[in-house]
C-alpha cells in the first residue's frame, strides 16, 4: 500500500473524490481494459487530469509516466488507502423508510461494510429479520455492539432523537458515525461523524434551477404541489 507523502494533512475534498476515482477504476476493469489515464478517468467523471494526478500524488506515486496507470494496481491501492480491504461492522438504528432501504442495499457487503444489527424501538419491528440481520430493541445498542464488534453507526431516526441515539453508539464504542438525521451531534474529538442532509441538496437544487432560468414560478409551485400531497 502506498503511504501519504510525510505524512501531509490530505484534504477532505481530495479524500471525498478517492471513492469517485475507485468506482471509475471498477468500471473500466469490468470493461477488460487493463491501463488508463488521467484523461480518460477525468473524461468519464468530470474531474480535470490536473486533479487526479494531485489528489493522487498525496499518496504517492502511482503509474508510469508515458504509460499510465495499470487499472487492477491503483483500484488496489486506493482501496488499501480507503480501508476497503477491511472488513467493517454496521448498525442502523431507525428502521423507517429510509433505514429499511438502506438495511436491503446489497452492495455494502462488496464494498467491505456489513450490517450485523438493526435497532428500533417499535415492538413489532422487534425479532423481524431483514437479509438474516435481526431488529434488536434499541435499549440492547450497548450490549449487541459490544457483542457484534461493531465499528460504525447508522442513524435513520428523526432529529430529535438523533444525539440520543449518537450518545448511546458512543457509549458502546462506536467511532465512526453515518448521521442522516437533519441536525448537527455533539461528539467527542475521536469520533468521526459523516453527515447527510436531503433537505440542503434538495434546496441547493432549488436555488440552482431558480437562478439558472430553467424553471419558471408556475413550474415550482407544481413542484411544491406534488411534494405537499
Amino acid at each position: 500500500m502506498k503511504e501519504n507523502k510525510a505524512n501531509i494533512a490530505i484534504s477532505k475534498a481530495t479524500i471525498d473524490r478517492l471513492p469517485i476515482y475507485y468506482r471509475v477504476l471498477k468500471q473500466i476493469q469490468d470493461d477488460g481494459i487493463a491501463l488508463t489515464s488521467s484523461d480518460e478517468m477525468g473524461r468519464k467523471i468530470g474531474v480535470s487530469p490536473e486533479q487526479i494526478r494531485k489528489d493522487l500524488s498525496a499518496f504517492g506515486e502511482f503509474g508510469k509516466k508515458g504509460v499510465g496507470y495499470f487499472v487492477q494496481e491503483l483500484k488496489r491501492n486506493i482501496g488499501e488507502i480507503l480501508g476497503l480491504n477491511k472488513k467493517w461492522n454496521i448498525a442502523i438504528v431507525g428502521l423507517g423508510h429510509l433505514g429499511w432501504s438502506l438495511a436491503n442495499y446489497t452492495r455494502f457487503a462488496s464494498q467491505g461494510f456489513h450490517v450485523q444489527a438493526m435497532f428500533d424501538i417499535d415492538p413489532e419491528k422487534i425479532g423481524q429479520k431483514i437479509n438474516e440481520v435481526e431488529v434488536f430493541h434499541i435499549d440492547s445498542i450497548n450490549e449487541m455492539v459490544r457483542s457484534l464488534d461493531i465499528q460504525i453507526g447508522i442513524i435513520t431516526v428523526p432529529a430529535g432523537y438523533a444525539q440520543d441515539v449518537a450518545t448511546m453508539l458512543i457509549e458502546a464504542g462506536i467511532t465512526g458515525i453515518w448521521n442522516f438525521a437533519p441536525v448537527r451531534l455533539d461528539v467527542p474529538a475521536n469520533v468521526h461523524v459523516v453527515s447527510e442532509d436531503f433537505s440542503i441538496g434538495l434546496n441547493s437544487m432549488s436555488y440552482y434551477l431558480l437562478h439558472s432560468g430553467i424553471h419558471d414560478t408556475d413550474t415550482l409551485v407544481q413542484c411544491e404541489s406534488f411534494f405537499s400531497e
